[in-house]
């Protein structure tokens, strides 16, 4: 902590609040960390760090809870202002230096269904002399962290996607079902989770499922689906080729136009579930406070949203 005349002023950087608010928004620590992609012990280091800086308790802590203490709870709304005008910088010095086209970044999860795609690029044309849309690609999980950061005023994801302070909004919904041997089922139309109880789900690389993915991983142990197996690779084509040696699967979603490049049609067969109906929401996700009436983000959340609604 400096000291200039009589007046002390703490050493605290952004990072430090960023933590703060992360902790404060989820009440967790290990939740916390893993938004911010960090281990646990040094998120509490920090915090513990600003705590010293600001002489203050944040949290009250125990072995099973954490809540926010007084000074905690009347920093957490001061601390989320200061990080949205910051994070808010790039966008109004851009607004400034070209008041007539407005240039955001927008998020877009892999494996969307090509008309949600169609959709997206000709509302991009639509609003093309107010806005330009520039697309990044991202996991659903990296792409909720970016927009509640404020680095993206929207992005396309897979549902659900929840985090405070963030609104979402389902634009399509897709059945979902099983890769399988072909060998294995032949003459089937269906498989159950009970037939897959000696079978090995194979996952790709970690941070590439949709959060969805995690729901049904739980349906599937609940019904004795208990061996897993996790690629190294994203591409929807690797699981395959593992499933199509046998005694394994793999999740895919049932639109042929689709599915028929990423998967071997003739050593493997994608078949709907008999016993449940997964389904794979996609939805639209934006910062909740960026879409209020009069805020920055409200004429294109809402174009954006009638657009959809107009083409699914």
């Amino acid at each position: 902590m400096a000291q200039f005349g009589q007046v002390l002023f703490p050493l605290m950087e952004l990072f430090h609040l960023r933590y703060f608010v992360a902790v404060a928004e989820q009440l967790s620590f290990s939740k916390a960390a893993r938004t911010l992609h960090m281990a646990t012990s040094p998120l509490s280091q920090r915090v513990r760090d600003l705590e010293r800086e600001l002489g203050t308790v944040l949290f009250e802590r125990d072995s099973r809870s954490v809540s926010l203490s007084a000074s905690g709870a009347a920093l957490l709304p001061l601390a989320q202002e200061v990080i949205r005008k910051f994070d808010d910088i790039p966008l109004r010095l851009n607004s400034a230096a070209n008041p007539e086209q407005i240039s955001y970044c927008i998020g877009v999860a892999p494996w969307l269904h090509p008309s949600i795609r169609s959709t997206l690029a000709d509302f991009g044309l639509q609003v093309a002399d107010h806005y330009q849309l520039n697309r990044w690609s991202a996991g659903s999980r990296e792409l909720l962290t970016a927009v509640h950061q404020g680095k993206f005023a929207f992005a396309l994801v897979h549902l659900p996607a929840q985090m405070p302070g963030i609104s979402s909004h389902e634009i399509f919904r897709e059945e979902l079902g099983a890769v399988l041997p072909a060998r294995q089922f032949i003459g089937r139309d269906s498989v159950s989770l009970t037939d897959l109880v000696d079978f090995t789900y194979i996952k790709t690389a970690k941070g590439t499922q949709p959060t969805y993915y995690d729901q049904l991983e739980v349906r599937m142990s609940a019904a004795g689906v208990h061996k897993r197996a996790v690629l190294s690779s994203g591409d929807f084509a690797s699981p395959a080729e593992v499933v199509s040696n046998g005694n394994s699967f793999s999740l895919t979603i049932l639109d042929q136009d689709i599915s028929a490049n990423s998967r071997n049609a003739e050593e493997v067969i994608a078949l709907p579930f008999s016993d449940f109906n997964p389904e794979l929401a996609t939805g639209i996700i934006w910062r909740t406070d960026r879409a209020e009436e009069g805020s920055d983000l409200f004429e294109l959340i809402t174009a954006l949203r009638e657009a959809f609604a107009e083409s699914h």
